[in-house]
């Protein structure tokens, strides 16, 4: 949780909050079809319950941010470049909308999906 104390009273942002701004970011990026889970057990909860954060960890580290996100890339685009754009989106976004500094986003491919051709 970050909290930023001011004269008038003390705002506190959550990471949940942080995460859902991020995969927004990552999901709009181009190349992007869909975010992954981390693992088999995150996986399966997440069938169960859809959550706008899928994909998604941030943590707060002496107020810098670190996100990790777990992406399904577009077979045919190039893996680098996008996920280049996704990192670059979702610091952009991030530091635009919290105005804290982004240390790290950690972009991890877990796929590739074939868009229908029909």
């Amino acid at each position: 949780m970050t909290r930023d104390t001011k004269i008038l009273g003390r705002i506190m942002i959550s990471p949940r909050a942080m995460a859902t701004i991020a995969a927004h970011a990552a999901n709009q990026s181009y190349g992007v079809v869909g975010m992954a889970s981390k693992n088999i057990v995150d996986g399966i909860v997440d069938i169960l319950a859809r959550d706008p954060r899928h994909g998604v960890e941030v943590e707060v580290v002496e107020d810098e941010l670190i996100v990790d996100l777990f992406i399904i890339v577009e077979y045919g685009t190039r893996i680098s470049s996008v996920a280049t754009s996704v990192a670059n989106s979702v610091q952009y976004q991030l530091e635009r909308a919290i105005g804290l500094r982004v240390a790290a986003v950690n972009v991890h491919v877990q796929g590739l999906r074939i868009s229908n051709t029909d």
